[in-house]
């Protein structure tokens, strides 16, 4: 044979050994990564070819599918009631993709979960019924929450303390998530997009802000469980007006009449003293408030419910004025609403903390279970005896002090308030807080709330926990011990 020819035979086999060695690549170990590859249509198209399973709220869906025309995927979602609902199950977009509850089991939700297929249909990839996402929401409080939230900005949450379901959880301003669901919705995703209130933010998870004065709770938890004083009644040593250490900076209250000067953490609590509790912060020093503020959750990077909320921060390497701003939640101090209900709802169940979650089952088409979160799952926060005066006192603030706008009747109360600044030197429209639990006399239900509103449209004298948020609460509250 020619030398040439030989040569060039075997350079031919060589490409077409290559070529083997590269199909069998892509098929045998690269195909799973094609499949599941964003920008691979054939993954789209097989997501909308069918109806997609539902999220359930107390046994009915708050979603659905609609035929599309004139589209290679068949259908998209549509949602019952989606202003109502879009901070739990987020949106799930032909063309942007999916968040929360729509995004966290879109498998199951679109039929091509593993665990929804038998063997054969593992092998053969065939698309199998969809699953369904049963969630802990109380649609009662999740409509009481949204309603009382109305126009203004801002986010509430609500936990059963005993199990940590979350029962309602609203953000606002919200959005309808039928308006991006499909394919041409584009000039509803730049408004959304556009819109300086950010819509598309959840911000009971995702939007950490000074919880001034509520984080009091925190510190005076942290001074009853390290001995700084004995009770909630034992007189502090707080002079009013108090200056930050190594300082001139003098710290006021924010009535000059309040009897806060030595008083104790009840009487603290009762008329928001700064003094007291950030005389306790600096005395306590940093490393116990924030073991503290840690035990409730604050300094978690992952805290998934199952979605993923922001971290709440108690900061550090702080000098000892620093840490006393954080005893009434300012410097760098941050909480979601979320974050501050925990807070309330570890207090309210004797000191323990359920790990807060919002989904209570993942099932198959048929209804059998694949996936189950179980309830209590709970770690000691502070001891019962803590959690007791705690709830004594928090009951003093909504009884006689600056919370009385959660009262309830035939339900024992407690809660604090507070007002956060926001801005350099205060300069934009202050935080309202409320953060509280209550429970029924007669049944001995329980529930733990936390409310922020951002911007409601007040003038900034009118902003306060107790006139803006303590409402809020309160009409959530009432809807869960109904219930």
């Amino acid at each position: 044979m020619n030398r040439t020819i030989r040569h060039t035979a075997v350079f031919c086999l060589l490409l077409v050994l290559a070529l083997l060695v590269r199909a069998t690549w892509v098929q045998a170990y690269q195909a799973k990564a094609l499949a599941d590859n964003d920008h691979n249509r054939r993954k789209t198209i097989a997501q909308y070819a069918q109806p997609l399973g539902d999220i359930i709220v107390a046994g009915s869906p708050v979603t659905g599918s609609k035929r599309t025309q004139g589209s290679d995927l068949a259908y998209k979602r549509t949602y019952t009631q989606g202003e109502l609902y879009s901070a739990v199950t987020g949106y799930s977009s032909q063309a942007y993709g999916a968040t929360q509850l729509e995004g966290i089991y879109s498998h199951v939700l679109d039929g091509t979960d593993d665990r929804l297929k038998n063997p054969v249909d593992v092998v053969t990839g065939k698309q199998t019924a969809p699953g369904s996402v049963l969630t802990t929401i109380d649609p009662a409080v999740q409509k009481a929450a949204y309603e009382a939230l109305g126009n203004d900005k801002g986010a509430a949450v609500a936990l059963d303390p005993a199990t940590g379901k979350i029962l309602g959880m609203v953000s606002t301003p919200s959005y309808d998530p039928s308006k991006i669901s499909g394919t041409n919705d584009g000039d509803a995703w730049q408004k959304l997009l556009s819109d300086q209130d950010k819509p598309l933010v959840n911000r009971a998870l995702r939007q950490p802000l000074a919880p001034g004065s509520t984080f009091k709770l925190v510190v005076a938890s942290a001074a009853l469980e390290n001995g700084l004083y004995s009770s909630v009644d034992e007189r502090t040593v707080s002079p009013d007006p108090y200056t930050l250490p190594g300082t001139t900076t003098v710290l006021r209250n924010e009535s000059a009449s309040a009897p806060c000067q030595n008083a104790t953490l009840r009487t603290a609590l009762q008329y928001s003293c700064n003094n007291v509790f950030a005389k306790a912060a600096a005395d306590l020093g940093q490393d116990k408030v924030r073991a503290m503020a840690e035990k409730f959750g604050f300094n978690t990077q992952k805290l998934d419910v199952p979605v993923r909320a922001s971290e709440s921060v108690y900061p550090s390497g702080m000098d000892k004025a620093q840490t006393a701003l954080t005893g009434i939640g300012q410097f760098e101090v941050t909480a979601t609403p979320l974050q501050m209900a925990m807070v309330s709802s570890a207090l309210a169940n004797g000191g323990e903390l359920a790990a807060p979650h919002m989904v209570s089952k993942v099932t198959d088409s048929k209804g059998n279970t694949l996936q189950d979160f179980a309830d209590g799952d709970t770690k000691r926060v502070v001891s019962a005896s803590t959690a007791e005066q705690m709830r004594s006192a928090m009951v003093t603030v909504v009884e006689q002090g600056t919370g009385t706008n959660a009262r309830i009747d035939g339900a024992e109360v407690g809660g604090k308030t507070g007002t956060a600044q926001n801005g350099v030197g205060n300069s934009n429209t202050p935080y309202a807080w409320f953060t509280s639990y209550a429970k029924s006399k007669s049944t001995g239900k329980e529930v733990a709330v936390a409310v922020v509103v951002e911007d409601s449209g007040s003038a900034r004298s009118e902003v306060s926990g107790n006139g803006l948020a303590a409402p809020i609460a309160q009409k959530m509250m009432k809807a869960a011990l109904k219930g």
